[in-house]
């Protein structure tokens, strides 16, 4: 006798009324029976969508037979794992965009190396791998899945375009709109868009339909999608180190004058297999498709010490700076966007051990076994000449940086899916429940620049800067002053998450029904 895990199906019709909404399972795996097992059934407490799959929990072999009656409660809970490594990697992602100019420490590295904001960007592609593994195992319907896939691609793709386009001016800056000449077409939604669509597409269609009894049928089964992520490799090597690149000019503004003129600057380049910032094909073959206008103006490399007397910090320009100190980059352009897919590829894998896995240990032992190595090369390509660079996205980079995310959820899996430590994390698990809004309205800073609309006779004196500023004084230093004013808005988040947890009304359901569909909520909140 066996009892079956349940799934939603990838393919079923997700765009009923919230109140109305009929979840369509489909029978995933069978594992032996126990008295204690229950289906695992869809949670849709948070604002995720009718394809949220709650984890398919090892069923037998823990780690020791003290945890047995624990791990039969949580036979019938989600993976809690996943949701609070989805809420880290968002507090991380609003302490180092937050933080990172009072401590450039954990801000981008200015160009080759990593720091701690580098490893945001590919715990959310690696966790968006993860869900499409789990959301796609059983789509009966393809084309109906992959239109569905199309439409939400799109969808995450123009909100990416609204938020990071140029509309928005960000904080201290009381005003919005866009040059559509100058519109920026690329950023961090943008990227994850591309990643979810073609590690979508692969996992519905090139997913063989192989029972999977044993390492060699798991290789059978996967193969496909391990050959179009090394295609993926191969492609961004031979354009990098094979495309040559030519001189160029660009209309830069000169921050060390006053009056910020504009200038035309020459880069001469004539070279290729360069990694430099200013003549590698990444920027080359965005400049060449997408036009200099429509890419990201302030990159990360005027950090760096030919370009920034405070470097590792934005300043003015040293003496006898290159040229290409002011030149745009878009640090998620068209090419390093196809690499990131691999992270997402990744991801995809690490799914692929939860559903075909029915011990704790076999789970451990084999995320470890893909983590480690990939650490392990990429460092080894570090030394050899492919250095660590996140503008770039280079091989080494995917590699240590999925690897180090593979590590994390890992320890994050063995805390609280095994050890059941959760009230701890119950509050990155809230953040992570509700990704999208915390991302959307913390991370790309709409709440606050709404807060700073309304101030007391000048514009400084705001509910944000006056809080900022007060804390600042009382630790009578300026960087830890901001540092404690980024971890009580994190604080002020996860208690907002939580509220829209556990406080189910009208106006929240319609807020999670208007915008689970374009980005982290459906991507990211699996």
């Amino acid at each position: 006798m066996a009892t079956k895990i349940e799934v939603a199906n990838g393919g079923g019709d997700d765009d009923l009324d919230e109140e109305m909404q009929l979840q369509y399972r489909e029978p995933l795996l069978e594992r032996p029976y126990s008295p204690s097992q229950s289906s695992v059934a869809v949670n849709s407490a948070c604002d995720t969508t009718d394809e949220e799959i709650t984890a398919a929990q090892p069923q037998t072999a823990s780690l020791s037979s003290t945890h047995d009656a624990d791990e039969r409660k949580g036979q019938g809970r989600r993976l809690s794992s996943l949701d609070v490594f989805r809420g880290l990697t968002v507090a991380l992602m609003i302490l180092v965009d937050d933080a990172g100019g009072a401590f450039p420490s954990i801000n981008h590295s200015p160009w080759f190396g990593v720091t701690l904001a580098d490893f945001v960007m590919p715990f959310f592609l690696f966790s968006v791998g993860i869900s499409i593994g789990l959301v796609f195992k059983k789509t009966p319907n393809k084309l109906q899945a992959t239109k569905k896939v199309m439409a939400r691609t799109i969808k995450l793709f123009l909100l990416g375009v609204l938020l990071q386009g140029g509309y928005f001016h960000g904080r201290d800056h009381l005003t919005y709109g866009v040059d559509v000449g100058k519109i920026r077409w690329m950023g961090v939604l943008q990227r994850i868009s591309i990643g979810y669509f073609l590690a979508s597409m692969a996992e519905i269609w090139l997913t063989r339909k192989i029972v999977v009894d044993s390492p060699m049928s798991f290789t059978r089964k996967y193969y496909i999608q391990w050959m179009v992520a090394l295609f993926l490799c191969s492609l961004y090597m031979c354009l990098v180190y094979g495309l040559h690149v030519p001189d160029w000019e660009y209309e830069g503004t000169n921050t060390n004058i006053s009056s910020h003129a504009s200038s035309s600057a020459s880069v001469y380049c004539r070279t290729r297999g360069s990694l430099e910032p200013p003549c590698n094909a990444i920027g080359y073959i965005d400049r060449c498709i997408l036009g200099q206008y429509h890419l990201y103006q302030h990159p990360v490399y005027r950090r760096t010490k030919e370009c920034s007397v405070n470097s590792p910090d934005y300043g003015p320009l040293p003496p006898n700076s290159p040229g290409w100190c002011l030149a745009p980059f878009d640090p998620e352009g068209l090419l390093s966007s196809l690499m990131a897919t691999v992270t997402c590829f990744v991801g995809l894998q690490f799914g692929h051990v939860i559903l075909h896995n029915q011990s704790h240990v076999q789970m451990l032992i084999i995320w470890c076994m893909l983590s480690l190595p990939l650490l392990i090369l990429g460092h080894a390509l570090d030394i050899v000449g492919i250095p660590l660079c996140k503008p770039l996205y280079t091989l080494s980079y995917v590699f240590v940086t999925a690897g180090a995310a593979g590590l994390v959820l890992t320890l994050i899996y063995y805390t609280v899916d095994i050890k059941q430590w959760r009230k701890p994390l119950v509050w990155l698990q809230w953040m992570g429940m509700n990704a999208l809004i915390v991302y959307g309205l913390a991370a790309c800073d709409l709440f606050p620049e709404a807060l700073q609309g309304f101030y007391w006779r000048s514009p400084e004196n705001n509910l944000v800067d006056v809080t900022e500023r007060a804390l600042q004084n009382v630790f009578r230093s300026e960087n830890w002053g901001t540092l404690v004013f980024v971890l009580v808005e994190i604080l002020f988040w996860a208690v907002v998450a939580g509220y829209l947890h556990m406080k189910d009304n009208r106006f929240i359901r319609w807020l999670r029904s208007s915008v689970r569909y374009p980005m982290l909520s459906q991507l990211t909140c699996y």
